[in-house]
């Protein structure tokens, strides 16, 4: 590996996460400049194997999410393998993982039984539920958590002809930033008292966070001012705006921005007179009828007309893109965001960067690539204290995988 550069170098990470969640905090920690060690099973992380892909066990959502970090294969079901991650634990500062509370229990891997070798240790679980309410067992997954905080009851009101997830992994990711922040902020508290802690990180309660901020709304007060829902996020007709030519995205939204708006297209003494567009209350009392004004008037030129226009009136417009036009986003390219990379094994490909910028101490701008499964296992095992004779023994007792000797490569 590289010497690591970033705010996290010099921080170790023992990421027992899988799927989406905890892997795409654990990427974000590496990418801050963390040593990850990611422990997988011997047939590794779910998602190596969710296609396209050009060689088994190397997925594009896997690669994506675990760039930046190192493989151990271990199984945790064998007391050797449970013996290795704990020494593995003994050299970390935090160890992070979405297992079930309960299960990790079982394994041994729960927070007071870490902390007996390591005091200093930062131990985050990542669950469906506060481990304080009645929840706290249940299996959590992304759609699950989605309908339990009400996305697909908000897409219907929404719209849409019959409830529906958010078409993304957003219960995932949400909370996954979570445990982001709870990771930098505990190391921050041990720097001031030198002792670790456990943290739990919860997806129903970040989600419902993040849904209840918006969408609380009358359900505020006791008694209630109204009905659940923010309006304007609700109305059908918050869309992109069909053009003349094809779709534009268009969110004329304080009073300087109407007055900009009328004054370009004409309307500074029709449709600027009209009470519904008079203060940005009155908007949001008649946002349907706002909205499906301002779609009338967008269908009456084209794309690249209307862009120039809202440009030069500085009122805020994007186009629509789709997840490829994003390759090639001009943007994205001169940031260094989306780059070109060649991985090891899978070959030429697109990756990101942090999208964060930082004066002094910066992430690197590209990071090692995703491992293949147990492709450090022996160098790790190795720096936990075995020797070699110890490493080929717990390898052919099937308490750990890694590749052929000559299968291996070093990752740059």
């Amino acid at each position: 590996m590289t010497t690591a550069t970033g705010p996290l170098a010099g921080v170790r990470v023992l990421d027992l996460t899988s799927v989406i969640m905890g892997p795409f905090a654990t990427q974000i920690l590496a990418q801050l400049g963390a040593e990850v060690i990611k422990l997988e099973t011997p047939e590794g992380d779910t998602m190596r194997h969710v296609g396209p892909m050009r060689h088994a066990g190397m997925g594009p959502i896997f690669l994506h999410a675990n760039a930046g970090k190192q493989s151990i294969a271990l199984n945790l079901k064998r007391a050797e393998g449970r013996e290795a991650a704990l020494r593995l634990a003994e050299g970390c500062d935090v160890l992070i993982s979405n297992v079930r509370p309960q299960a990790l229990a079982r394994l041994g891997l729960h927070y007071e039984a870490v902390r007996a070798r390591n005091p200093r240790l930062i131990h985050v679980s990542c669950c469906g539920f506060d481990q304080e309410g009645p929840d706290a067992a249940r299996p959590a997954y992304d759609d699950l958590i989605q309908g339990a905080t009400g996305i697909p009851w908000l897409m219907q009101q929404y719209g849409a002809p019959e409830p529906s997830y958010a078409p993304t992994t957003l219960s995932d990711r949400v909370t996954g930033l979570h445990a982001v922040y709870a990771v930098t902020a505990a190391l921050c508290a041990r720097e001031k008292t030198g002792e670790g802690q456990a943290i739990v990180v919860p997806m129903f309660e970040a989600m419902a966070q993040f849904v209840l901020g918006d969408h609380m709304a009358g359900l505020t007060f006791d008694p209630p001012l109204g009905e659940p829902g923010y309006a304007r996020l609700l109305t059908a007709h918050r869309k992109p705006y069909a053009t003349a030519d094809g779709m534009l995205c268009v969110l004329i939204y304080n009073d300087k921005h109407w007055k900009s708006f009328f004054a370009a297209i004409g309307e500074s003494d029709g449709l600027a007179r009209d009470a519904r567009f008079a203060t940005h209350g009155a908007r949001a009392a008649n946002i349907d009828a706002v909205y499906a004004e301002v779609a009338r008037i967008l269908r009456t030129r084209t794309t690249a007309a209307w862009q120039a226009l809202l440009d030069a009136a500085d009122v805020p417009n994007m186009p629509m893109h789709s997840p490829a036009d994003l390759l090639d986003n001009l943007q994205l390219r001169a940031t260094g965001f989306v780059h070109d990379t060649v991985h090891p094994t899978e070959g030429p490909m697109h990756a990101m960067a942090h999208p964060t910028r930082w004066s002094a101490t910066p992430p690197a701008r590209r990071q090692p690539p995703a491992p293949r499964l147990g492709e450090h296992t022996r160098a790790l095992l190795a720096q936990a204290g075995y020797t070699p004779a110890q490493i080929d023994d717990l390898l052919a007792q099937g308490v750990g995988h890694a590749p052929q000797h000559n299968d291996e490569t070093t990752t740059p």
